[in-house]
Formats: structure tokens, C-alpha cells, sequence
């Protein structure tokens, strides 16, 4: 039996809960857990998060077995979403996922990402019967960064020196202690969190992300204004820790021994610099195709360098990065040239996913 027929075979008619499946990693997943045959119910606010975004333009919601328009904000709303849908594995996305947006709006970051957090857990306590798998979505930020410049592994101190980083520290500890207080019991559901971050993939409109802005870079003939091009990130195709969340999300329905956290980052050698990352997508897209500038506001707080050690995931998951770094661009590349074309969205994201190994 094959990894994919694995996989195939434990998702199918899997009553899934994915909260964020409006943004764009929870786009992809959701699409990902369609094709695999999926009964995904969707939790998030009513309507997509960016214009354009993935969730539309490749019609998500065709092939959700429901949506609920619940913030993770709401404690009682999302109890009775899980309540009344019953998922045997939920999938926790929701999120506030920028760290200059948290600098503007420090409270809502840490509303959405802890006590958001500490809803869906609260709610899988109180109500999560026919849950077995857990999986709390964090970050590759919520590690203290002291500027060590080496791989973060998962038992290094938790922290972050914004808010947004801070915040995913917080929603790890937070997992921690109910996965201690609540969820050791042999019967009860399996806890485990995931840190993965700089994920890049075609249908990315989010505000000021790498991606994104080039993209609209290219559609507006604009430069692009590049701030820290030195730092550096560990650079994957979003489609790396979808599969990771996927395998751990398995692995916890298995074992108790997953119950933990565990970092899904690229290989040592794809934890590239900013400007290195433009410069490769200039090349695939075209030299002429988009300019840049330094940012005259680059981001003080944000860490010069940062990089996962995903050794555990590989070692006891069996998880591996499906596509490197220049896989991962082509895809970016392709995925927009036929959005810029007009081909049909949902059919050529799919298409993706079936080719991922």
C-alpha cells in the first residue's frame, strides 16, 4: 500500500472541523481534504479574508460539506459548532497571521491567536466526544529568536519580541497546559501542535507578504518595496506542511506518542534570504516582468534570520518537503500565469495537489 493510498484511505468520509478555511493555507487544505474525499466543515467569519483570494476564485465552498460563519473569537459559537458537527479530527488554521499587522492592532492579534486558541480547545473539551486527532496550527515565530542563527528543534524556549510572535509562544503554551490538564486520560482526544511559517503558493493576496506583493507587482507594473532583504526565512510550497498537518493529524489517530508539538520546515538548504527569493522569482517570471525597492519602513522587530530543525517530523512522522524551493516557485509562477490566462481556478489548484508527491 502506497503513502497517497494511506492517506486516501484514512480521509475518506473523515468528519473534519478546519477553522480558517477562508484564508489561504486553509484554502489549500480545505481543497486538499476535498480531493481526498473528506466531509470538511468549515468554520470562519463570513466571507473571504482578501479580494482576490483562493477561496473564490477556486470555489471552495463547492465542495464543503458546510460552512459556518463562527469566529474563534466567539467561545460559545464555536462550542456549538463542534456541538453540533461532531468531527472525529479537527484542524485548527484560524489565525492572525501578520506580524505588522499585530504591531497596529496588538489586542485583536492576541484575542484571535490565543484566546481563539483557547476556544477551540475549551470547545473539544466541553464538547469533542468524537474527537480523536487534534492539531493546533502555530508557527515557526513562536521560538524565543535570540539571533543564534541555527535551526530552531521543538524543545527550544518559546517567546517572540512582537506581538504576533509572542502570541503563537502563548497558543503553544496554551496547548501544553490542556493537553496536561484535560487530554492525558488513554480515552481522550489527542492533542498535538504544528510550527511551520513563510509558506508560499499560488492564490496568496495576503498584505504584506513577500508573494503577494510581487504578484501584484507583476499585474500592476509597480515596484515592488522589499524591506529586510537580508533576513532570512524558511521558504516552502504551502502544500510542505499541509501534508505534515495531514500526517500528524494520522499519526495522532494511531498513537498517543504524536501528542506533541513538531516543527515542518524546508530543507537547511532552502532558508534563503528576501532578496534572494525575488531575484529567483524574477528569473522564473520573467526579469522584466516586476522591480524592486527597499521598504523605507522595514520592520525593526522581525528577526534576521530563522530556520526549523524538522528532524523529528522526518525521523518519527515520516514526513519530507514533497517539492524544494525551485519546485515550489514554478508552481507560484504557473499557478498565476493561469489565473492571468483565465483558466479555471479550482481545476488547476487540484491539478497541483495531484502533483504533489
Amino acid at each position: 500500500m502506497t503513502e497517497t493510498q494511506t492517506m486516501a484511505e484514512f480521509w475518506r468520509g473523515r468528519r473534519v472541523l478546519l477553522t480558517g478555511h477562508t484564508g489561504f493555507k486553509g484554502a489549500w487544505l480545505s481543497l486538499w481534504l476535498q480531493s481526498l474525499g473528506a466531509r470538511v466543515t468549515g468554520l470562519a467569519p463570513a466571507g473571504a479574508p482578501t479580494s482576490p483570494s483562493l477561496y473564490e476564485l477556486a470555489s471552495v465552498s463547492a465542495g464543503m460539506e458546510r460552512e459556518l460563519a463562527v469566529d474563534v473569537r466567539d467561545r460559545e459559537g464555536v462550542r456549538r459548532a463542534l456541538a453540533a458537527e461532531r468531527p472525529e479530527v479537527v484542524l485548527h488554521l484560524a489565525a492572525q497571521p501578520l506580524v505588522r499587522r499585530s504591531l497596529i492592532d496588538p489586542v485583536s492579534t492576541y484575542e484571535v491567536n490565543v484566546m481563539g486558541t483557547v476556544n477551540v480547545l475549551d470547545a473539544v473539551r466541553l464538547e469533542g466526544g468524537q474527537v480523536r486527532s487534534l492539531v493546533i496550527v502555530t508557527s515557526d515565530k513562536c521560538y524565543e529568536n535570540l539571533g543564534r542563527k541555527r535551526p530552531f528543534a521543538e524543545d527550544d524556549p518559546l517567546g517572540g519580541s512582537d506581538p504576533y510572535s509572542s502570541s503563537k509562544g502563548c497558543a503553544e503554551l496554551v496547548t501544553t497546559a490542556y493537553r496536561r490538564s484535560f487530554f492525558s486520560a488513554p480515552d481522550a482526544p489527542r492533542v498535538a501542535s504544528a510550527r511551520a511559517g513563510n509558506v508560499i503558493g499560488g492564490g496568496d493576496w495576503g498584505a504584506d507578504r513577500l508573494i503577494p506583493d510581487i504578484v501584484r507587482a507583476v499585474a500592476s507594473g509597480e515596484p515592488i518595496a522589499v524591506r529586510n532583504p537580508e533576513a532570512v526565512r524558511p521558504w516552502q510550497h504551502v502544500l510542505n506542511p499541509l501534508a505534515g498537518y495531514l500526517l500528524l493529524a494520522q499519526q495522532l489517530w494511531r498513537s498517543p506518542e504524536a501528542a506533541q508539538g513538531w516543527n515542518f520546515g524546508p530543507p537547511a538548504g532552502d532558508a534563503r534570504t528576501v532578496g534572494a527569493i525575488v531575484e529567483l522569482l524574477r528569473q522564473h517570471w520573467a526579469p522584466q516582468a516586476f522591480t524592486w525597492e527597499l521598504d523605507g519602513v522595514a520592520g525593526a522587530t522581525e528577526a534576521a534570520y530563522l530556520a526549523l530543525d524538522s528532524s523529528a517530523a522526518e525521523e518519527q512522522l515520516g514526513w519530507r518537503p514533497g517539492w524544494d524551493l525551485k519546485q515550489a516557485l514554478e508552481r507560484i509562477v504557473q499557478w498565476h500565469q493561469a489565473h492571468l490566462r483565465g483558466e479555471n481556478m479550482r481545476r488547476v489548484t487540484f491539478d497541483q495537489i495531484a502533483e504533489f508527491p
